[in-house]
């Protein structure tokens, strides 16, 4: 009898442990699933025959789920940078009006069936929706993926066109924006650190 009680101990502690290893670990796969890019790199660009406007931010944050697929990526509209101080005045003031929308954000998943844990090179389709100036639309289109050792590179181009995000120009400097501009994506994701 007095070895009953050790021995049931010694079991229950075992059993406990287990449920701890296997709680740890399946908390350790979900992080894995999580890949995030902190700085990638958003640009667009207007060309029209008066002026060529260029944008660019390097401060973008984005978000995939490689077991879902899903993904998110968002930037400050005032993390913008031009070639003129007046462009980005412009920009933030009179177009974007960054005051009442700070961000544009695009949220959406990978439609095509990838293995995002094997190493390659890939071309998938993207939809989702793409929310500009309070205004939200569908989007899709093709995103290239390089995937190594766990990191993927994305990179993709599509194009706005403004008046679908109710961007207005004033007629003084229409001639000077294009009714499409051309938006480039970048990021680099690395598998989120777990906690």
């Amino acid at each position: 009898m007095k070895l009953y009680y050790p021995m049931k101990t010694y079991y229950i502690m075992k059993r406990v442990s287990l449920f701890i290893c296997i709680c740890l670990f399946a908390i350790h796969a979900r992080a894995q699933d999580i890949l995030i890019s902190k700085n990638a790199s958003v640009s667009f660009f207007s060309s029209t025959v008066m002026e060529d406007i260029e944008g660019k931010s390097n401060t973008a944050s984005s978000v995939i789920n490689a077991k879902t697929k899903e993904l998110v990526f968002k930037v400050s509209n005032t993390s913008f940078q031009f070639q003129k101080k007046l462009m980005q005045e412009h920009f933030n003031e009179n177009y974007m009006e960054s005051d009442k929308f700070p961000f544009s954000k695009f949220s959406g998943k990978i439609t095509d069936n990838v293995d995002l844990s094997k190493d390659g090179n890939y071309t998938v389709s993207v939809a989702g929706n793409l929310d500009i100036h309070g205004v939200v639309k569908p989007y899709q289109g093709k995103v290239t993926l390089a995937i190594a050792q766990g990191v993927i590179t994305a990179k993709t181009t599509f194009k706005v066109k403004i008046e679908d995000h109710n961007i207005k120009v004033p007629s003084l400097v229409f001639k000077h924006i294009a009714e499409f501009v051309e938006v480039r994506l970048s990021a680099v994701y690395q598998p989120k650190k777990s906690s």
